[in-house]
């Protein structure tokens, strides 16, 4: 056989991501042009998803993404101008701060991560103290352990577990961040189990289903290839570990690589390969892995094949502030 690329599936763009984009470009396509008052039709708080490709492009659009709220001028709360908040969610006091504003917010926040923001405060009404896994300032994490940051105690890794310190008689629950590697939490929440053997877990995993089941692909296609590349900025979590998955199954045979795009390929980490893994994150536009595809077939992978795992059908509605459109001047 040929050098060969073999492909993995699911992959790119999850429902919560998915829905995330489409809100923008919604509110970009209904606002009709450019406004009279030279205000732009949508503002964003932070990136929509974490790939700077789909904010640049919404960017060009019209876009405009501000870091913080204090970034938006009083005028352009006054008009009605949409914020969105990002897919990742937000703390309540960002919340806070659109509402004393008058501001027209239109919450993208992943029904999938809203579902952990709905747990902390139940856990919390019932007497728990949560230990939550995540990534210390990753957005998503930073709005979940806002929702009560004197109940919820972030830890990253399994040599945290000995900085917690509760008695046998205090509740405790655990929760994550959705976007971690189930293999990573392993070891973390084992020791955390050691620990606090009364620790209770949530019904059903906080880790979601696209990054289940672009991990599970990314297993079965770096046992069949000498090198992966996964598709995904520095900034996103989910595309990160995929890439530390991918490692994982390689083992000794070879390297697992990141790229925002073809561009980033380096061509040595392709001297005596004959079989390319590639997948991406799922804040990834397709097209972006196809301009890997198309790159690596210039290096000599002509063959394509893919690897399935599961075929996904979830799809979540747009936010229902949509169904109010802002008034224009």
């Amino acid at each position: 056989m040929g050098k060969r690329i073999v492909l993995a599936d699911p992959r790119g763009f999850c429902a919560g991501v998915d829905r995330a984009i489409l809100t923008v470009q919604t509110i970009l396509k209904a606002s009709g042009g450019p406004r009279k008052d030279g205000l732009p039709p949508v503002y964003v708080r932070r990136q929509i998803v974490h790939n700077r490709h789909v904010v640049d492009d919404l960017a060009a659009q019209g876009a405009v993404f501000v870091q913080e709220l204090s970034e938006v001028p009083d005028a352009a709360a006054a008009a009605g101008i949409p914020i969105v908040f990002s897919a990742h969610g937000v703390t309540p006091g960002v919340k806070a701060e659109a509402a004393a504003r008058g501001m027209h917010v239109v919450d993208a926040t992943c029904p999938l991560v809203s579902k952990v923001h709905r747990e902390v405060l139940r856990f919390v009404r019932e007497g728990y103290e949560i230990i939550y896994i995540g990534h210390r300032g990753h957005d998503e994490a930073v709005g979940v352990v806002g929702e009560s940051p004197e109940h919820v105690h972030l830890i990253e890794h399994a040599a945290d577990v000995e900085s917690l310190d509760f008695r046998p008689d205090q509740p405790l629950v655990l929760l994550t961040q959705t976007t971690l590697s189930i293999d990573e939490t392993a070891g973390t929440i084992a020791a955390l189990k050691a620990r606090f053997p009364w620790l209770k877990e949530p019904p059903s995993s906080d880790i979601c289903y696209a990054t289940s089941n672009r991990q599970a692909a990314v297993k079965l296609i770096a046992q069949q290839s000498d090198c992966v590349v996964i598709v995904g900025s520095a900034n996103s979590s989910n595309s990160v570990r995929l890439m530390e998955v991918a490692q994982e199954a390689l083992g000794d045979r070879g390297l697992a690589h990141r790229v925002d795009d073809a561009g980033e390929m380096d061509p040595t980490w392709f001297d005596g390969v004959d079989a390319v893994g590639v997948s991406s994150g799922a804040s990834v536009p397709d097209e972006l892995v196809a301009g890997v595809i198309e790159a690596l077939r210039g290096r000599g992978f002509t063959e394509v094949s893919t690897v399935e795992t599961i075929k996904e059908n979830m799809h979540f509605v747009l936010p229902s502030e949509l169904r109010r459109q802002p008034s224009r001047a």
